[in-house]
């Protein structure tokens, strides 16, 4: 019969006594009970976020140690990336969602998205969320915390790991989100000027048959009939926008000081495919860096 095994999360060999871009790897193994009790600790693990990976554990003193010449090799599942996005009001944190999913298979939570879901049915919190949001101002934490909360609590987020658009905006959501045991592996910052981030804003539009968001500047609409129903987000004006970008300045470093040690600054101001090979190679970096750190310890 097999049971389950769990092991202490497993830390950067090269700094475990400091913060680095290697979050903690926690993972279990399905052995059977007589081999689970003979093993001592985990000397290895390999690669990557979310996937199989070899950890070599070693045997207590035993005759199974020779028979597995003092080592066993089992499959393990390594928990999935967790990884956050933040940036100012059309810096662009959706369209580079998209691409994130599409190659990594994460579940985008999309705190902006959970919000307007409760202003369209009208509930209590949408209400109120509703009258922060026209005034440019943060919606209070106890509303966002516990809808962002109770979506990465989902089996599908803690399955193929999480991206968080748009969250944490202020420190006390950042200390709120830490205080419930979410630790990123990666902070992503996107930065874009100004005055490119009210042009885009002023001109977005929704599709509300498909969801899409369209620019009629930058990426207009296929035909006539879906041009005929786009509509503009109660808050894409350019006046609110404003006040969204000074709302974000005023909070952005004091959320970046919790993650300083694993935040990548993106420069948002090039064309989307260029965005995202920033991102892309910031994320291979890390699965390189957790590579390298598993040979290191296999050596």
């Amino acid at each position: 019969m097999a049971c389950i095994v769990n092991f202490p999360a497993l830390t950067n060999p090269n700094q475990p006594h400091a913060s680095s871009t290697l979050s903690p790897v926690r993972c279990s193994a399905n052995l059977s009970k007589s081999l689970a009790s003979q093993l001592s600790f985990v000397s290895s693990f390999d690669h990557g976020f979310g996937s199989d990976a070899s950890i070599r554990f070693h045997l207590k003193k035993s005759p199974t140690m020779k028979a597995f010449n003092s080592a066993i090799v089992a499959s393990v599942k390594l928990e999935p990336p967790k990884i956050m996005i933040s940036g100012a009001p059309a810096s662009g944190k959706g369209t580079q969602c998209e691409l994130i999913t599409k190659k990594y298979g994460l579940v985008h939570v999309a705190a902006g998205d959970l919000l307007r879901a409760e202003i369209a049915t009208g509930s209590e919190n949408g209400k109120r969320a509703k009258e922060y949001m026209e005034k440019g101002q943060l919606v209070p934490d106890e509303i966002v915390v516990m809808m962002v909360k109770d979506r990465l609590f989902k089996p599908d987020s803690k399955e193929n790991g999480w991206l968080l658009d748009g969250y944490p905006r202020s420190l006390s959501q950042a200390t709120a989100f830490k205080k419930f045991g979410f630790e990123p592996d990666l902070f992503i910052l996107l930065e874009v000027s100004e005055d490119v981030l009210v042009e885009r804003v002023v001109g977005r539009r929704l599709d509300p048959v498909t969801g899409k968001i369209y620019h009629l500047k930058y990426s207009p609409p296929e035909n006539e009939e879906i041009a005929a129903r786009l509509t503009q987000r109660f808050d894409d004006t350019e006046e609110k926008v404003k006040l969204r970008l000074q709302t974000h300045h005023q909070n952005v470093e004091a959320v970046l000081s919790m993650y300083e040690n694993i935040t990548v600054k993106i420069n948002g101001n090039v064309s989307k495919e260029e965005v995202f090979a920033q991102i892309d190679s910031a994320i291979t970096n890390l699965l390189e860096q957790r590579k390298a750190a598993s040979g290191s310890m296999a050596a």
